[in-house]
């Protein structure tokens, strides 16, 4: 009787590959495999190797019934021996039997038997690091896919048992990733269907890892034994693995199973995983294809649009995190398509803080507020994203999105913004347009141009400089704020943070350059529509601290950066025209604005005669500086901003040694070479936002042509056409407070319909004026030519001959061409 109680004549006229593997096998399991005969059995399937795929399926046929009849023992012998034969044969012939090894492999996976289900796993994984000579164009792992992503989910009820399914099963998955890889049908793993079981299943493993706040993005190190036994960590590996094997036409199919875990696992809020996920990500796919992954964080922003605003905070947050890695690396097209998706949702964000507070009138409810709270935080996100990927891009693209965020601010009435704020109201216009300033605030933090025409050119200063004629004090802040950073370019704002009259300003150490030819042609193009907002901003009534810090600091960073000897008089002709608002007080400013402004022409003026170091000049500031501080403190920063200063009755009754004045300052630069002549015109700001709009309004105020034909001897006439002086109309030209009215209204229509209408009706509308001018004059030319007929006398016949009155054109006029 031979082995395992079969005869030897039966035996002899076995296959003898049968009896090859039988003979591997002892008759108690506890032995474990025969060497000596397993060696024998690798020789021949070496010498013949047409006999491996029957050696295979003996194995096989083997197995299962020993599966079947819970011998284990003999299980662990025949995959054993599977393992040798596949490491030892590296042929053609390979094939067959490595299907009849997936088969065995299969059948320990399904078994309900933990142990079983490790040894396949091992076997797979073995079978896995194999580099097989061709490809196989049949093969498929889908069984092997969802048995591997069902182990990572195991729930035995004990925990060891537990954790080592969910290990084999990760390792599992990996060995499929890493066979399908290298294949050459590796396609085939990355279908959504098999993708949507494998992330999902490393991710849950993920989950379990202690202390998700203290981990980053980047790549762990641990041991080999510590990633052996630790399901998240051997599960952050395989995912980091299968994302950098992921290539540009299916990155997409990787990610987007990321998304539907953490929606249906509710991981938005809190985010602490998401955002652990997406630096993972993020770091461990190829940077070219960092775009591909931003897009779909959008995508998925724009589907969870309506969810709550804590969930589309922390997806906002998790493309700030996404972006802020992306940034160091390439973005590709996806910059303004993030800009402009962030916009939008920007505007929602509003829309629904706006609309809840509407529906929420007159019961002010605990969820109501709760509501607002986390819309705003929703918005702050959006602007810290917003911020910190603009200040991330090249000088060249950031440049572009400047124009493009400022493109989107909202103009009251304009329906020709990009940015539709026409359901929100002026309330929610105002908020778009402060979180849209605070963006561009955050993009041009640390931008520096090499001109400041770079920085500002005018398509983008002119409407910048719009919101800051507002009647918001928070809007203008931002304005100033924002032409702080793009106009300081040495680092100097920090040293002049606060107003206050600097005793050494050589002390600050501040940094400059010689004034560029680009920088002078700026300000001969620019400088006077910069000085005419200071100006005008001077004279807002809700001012407070911080906008007269904020102007001071518009002026010295001007004088450092943009000014020369032309430059230096026009500052110090606003400086005096700002001290005159204060005096004269047309506008009817309260008192701490008018001695704010006081205060700010003080500092700036010290800081000025400092810069320029002008000895005269400087003596003059300084005296008049240290008569205020015995005799009128509160002109000056350092009192009138403290919380309790005691303000004066009237400013009508203080001498002149408290003032800065012309004649002074003019004698005392003359001395030094600096031409002073324009120092007596006073500073008028222009009227119009724009320079070439206020030119125009400047001409047709100077042209005023009146035509009058005067008669020749009828003083009847000149009397009934001359106006009674009465009371009541000395008393109406006195009160003029009426047609100052109508001329700021006049003012703002002509400022709103050329920063509304569309060109071509603006430019239709010139031409007809213009021409309307050219007939006008044509019909004076021809009466200074041809008299006209006299029918009332105005013409009288001597000696033959016609005389006439002429009227000289300055006196005539024409109507108001606007």
């Amino acid at each position: 009787m031979g082995r395992k109680g079969v005869c030897c004549c039966c035996a002899a006229l076995r296959p003898r590959y049968k009896r090859l593997v039988d003979n591997i096998f002892p008759e108690d399991p506890k032995d474990g495999l025969v060497k000596a005969d397993m060696e024998k059995l690798t020789f021949y399937a070496v010498s013949a190797p047409e006999k491996l795929d029957r050696i295979g399926a003996y194995l096989a046929e083997r197995l299962s019934r020993d599966v079947v009849r819970h011998r284990y023992g003999y299980v662990l012998i025949a995959m054993e021996a599977l393992d040798q034969l596949l490491m030892a044969c590296h042929s053609q012939s390979i094939k067959p039997f490595v299907e009849s090894f997936l088969h065995m492999v299969a059948k320990l996976l399904e078994s309900g038997e933990p142990k079983l289900q490790v040894l396949g796993t091992n076997s797979f994984v073995k079978f896995a690091n194999i580099e097989e000579d061709t490809p196989s164009y049949h093969r498929r792992y889908d069984f092997f896919v969802s048995r591997f992503s069902a182990m990572c989910h195991s729930c035995d009820h004990d925990p060891e048992i537990q954790k080592e399914i969910r290990i084999a099963g990760i390792r599992g998955i990996q060995g499929v990733v890493r066979k399908t890889v290298n294949d050459e049908l590796r396609a085939t793993i990355w279908e959504p269907q098999h993708m949507d079981k494998i992330v999902p299943s490393l991710l849950f493993n993920m989950q379990k890892i202690e202390d998700v706040d203290s981990r980053t993005g980047l790549p762990s190190s641990p041991t080999g034994g510590e990633k052996e036994e630790n399901p998240a960590l051997l599960a952050e590996n395989c995912f980091r693995e299968l994302l950098g094997r992921a290539t540009y036409g299916i990155m997409n199919n990787a990610v987007r199973p990321v998304f539907a875990h953490l929606d249906h696992h509710k991981l938005w809020d809190p985010n602490e995983f998401a955002v652990s996920c997406f630096k993972i990500i993020m770091y461990s796919i190829q940077a070219q294809y960092s775009h591909h992954v931003i897009q779909e964080i959008l995508r998925h922003l724009d589907v969870c649009k309506r969810d709550s605003p804590r969930v589309r905070a922390g997806i906002i947050q998790v493309l700030l995190e996404a972006v802020a890695i992306a940034a160091k690396g390439s973005i590709g097209p996806a910059v303004l398509e993030v800009f402009n998706t962030l916009l939008k949702h920007l505007r929602i964000s509003v829309d629904f803080e706006l609309g809840d507070r509407r529906s929420s009138a007159g019961s002010a409810t605990f969820s109501t507020a709760s509501k607002e709270s986390d819309e705003r935080i929703v918005q702050n996100a959006i602007i810290q994203t917003i911020g910190f990927f603009g200040s991330n891009l090249p000088d060249y693209q950031r440049s572009e999105i400047m124009m493009f965020i400022m493109g989107k601010v909202p103009v009251f009435g304009s329906t020709s913004q990009s940015l539709d704020t026409s359901h929100l109201g002026d309330l929610g216009t105002r908020r778009i347009q402060i979180m849209l300033l605070r963006s561009l605030l955050m993009v041009t933090s640390g931008y520096k141009a090499t001109t400041i025409t770079n920085a500002l050119p005018a398509p983008f200063l002119d409407p910048l400089l719009s919101p800051s004629l507002m009647e918001d004090s928070e809007l203008r802040q931002l304005v100033l704020e924002i032409l702080h950073n793009l106009i300081d370019r040495h680092d100097n704002r920090a040293k002049l943070r606060g107003i206050r009259i600097i005793p050494d300003v050589s002390d600050l150490k501040i940094k400059r350059d010689k004034i560029s030819r680009q920088d002078v042609s700026f300000m001969k193009k620019h400088g006077q529509q910069l000085y005419r907002h200071i100006y005008l901003g001077c004279k807002e009534e809700d001012n407070v601290q911080k906008n007269f810090e904020l102007l001071y600091t518009s002026l010295a960073l001007t004088t450092i950066e943009l000014a020369n000897e032309e430059v230096v008089i026009d500052l110090i002709r606003l400086a005096i025209a700002l001290q005159d608002i204060a005096i004269i007080n047309e506008d009817n400013l309260p008192m701490f604005n008018r001695c704010g402004v006081m205060a700010l022409v003080a500092a700036y003026l010290n800081f000025l005669s400092q810069m320029i170091a002008v000895p005269a000049f400087c003596q003059h500031v300084s005296k008049v500086i240290e008569t205020r501080s015995l005799e009128a403190p509160y002109f000056l920063p350092e009192t009138i901003f403290k919380d309790k200063c005691n303000l004066p009755i009237s400013l009508e009754k203080h001498e002149k040694n408290l003032f800065f004045l012309t004649n002074k300052i003019a004698e005392s630069l003359g001395g030094s070479g600096y031409s002073v002549e324009r120092l007596s015109v006073p500073y008028v700001p222009q009227v119009t936002d724009e320079d070439r709009l206020s030119r125009r309004k400047s001409i047709v105020d100077t042209v005023s042509i009146q035509v009058d034909i005067l008669p020749g001897n009828n003083t009847e006439d000149k009397v009934d056409n001359t106006e009674e002086i009465t009371f009541e109309a000395l008393k109406k030209a006195i009160d003029n407070n009426g047609l100052e009215e109508q001329e700021k209204e006049k003012r703002r229509l002509v400022i709103e319909k050329f920063q509304k209408a569309p060109f071509e009706e603006i430019a239709a509308q010139c031409e007809t004026k213009a021409n309307l001018l050219h007939d006008r004059l044509a019909q004076i030319l021809e009466l200074t030519i041809r008299p006209p007929p006299s029918p009332s006398g105005t013409m009288t016949v001597t000696a033959g001959h016609a005389h006439y009155q002429s009227v000289p054109v300055y006196e005539m006029k024409f109507p108001d061409l606007f």
